[in-house]
């Protein structure tokens, strides 16, 4: 499923126009983003949790030539399924 689509289911199971659905769906994603540039963490119980993980420096291998590369330290966002969501889909 994609945006638009997300879009339009909402739109028909909140009676919402396809506009105002499109809408709610682009704040709640900007939302969940400006959380998570600052470094917060975003619970929605039953569907899950965005996290924000630090990764150190650590030292990589150049795959083609294989002479040693550092890679620098990184933020990255995972994503642990609530409860509900992993007994959807099992």
């Amino acid at each position: 499923m994609r945006k638009p689509e997300l879009a339009a289911a909402i739109a028909e199971n909140a009676d919402l126009s396809k506009d105002k659905a499109g809408q709610v769906l682009n704040v709640i994603l900007d939302e969940i983003t400006n959380s998570c540039a600052k470094g917060e963490d975003v619970a929605l119980i039953g569907f899950g949790t965005f996290t924000v993980r630090a990764r150190a420096a650590r030292t990589g291998k150049n795959p083609q030539t294989g002479a040693p590369l550092q890679i620098p330290a990184s933020k990255n966002v995972a994503f642990k399924p609530g409860k509900a969501l992993k007994d959807a889909v099992s």
